[in-house]
């Protein structure tokens, strides 16, 4: 008897947000989705975010025709990743940041689970863009 498994890949399912600028953030909606952006979607250059110290989705911004960001555009990008956390309602959030360059997945870790280097912290308020 022959056996053949069959294996249909999964999109991930991911927020997209336009801020102003032409700028496209996305934010992942579970675990797995967190693990593809940050790991294989977002590109070196890219900007990736997440709430310190707070289970939420992993959010990136990408960065397109090697322009870069400027302090309000990264800002409001983590207002995102503010917002698809656990810290929604808090006040003031701090805010990890790194270019997706310094994202890592630790060997066998679970999934949404990332290590970073050279992160930045930004305190935001958690928003979402407003849309036009």
């Amino acid at each position: 008897m022959k056996f053949e498994a069959s294996f249909q890949k999964i999109a991930p399912r991911l927020y997209e947000y336009r801020l102003a600028g032409d700028w496209v953030v996305l934010a992942g909606r579970s675990d797995t989705d967190n693990d593809t952006l940050s790991i294989k979607l977002a590109a070196p250059n890219d900007w990736w975010f997440h709430v310190r110290g707070v289970p939420g989705s992993h959010v990136v911004l990408r960065v397109t025709d090697n322009r870069e960001p400027n302090r309000e555009t990264l800002r409001r990008a983590a207002a995102v990743a503010a917002y698809h956390s656990k810290a929604r309602n808090g006040g003031i959030v701090p805010v990890a940041c790194t270019q997706a360059r310094y994202v890592s997945k630790p060997r066998g870790a679970k999934p949404g689970t990332v290590q970073i280097r050279k992160e930045i912290i930004l305190k935001v308020r958690p928003a979402l863009p407003k849309q036009s």
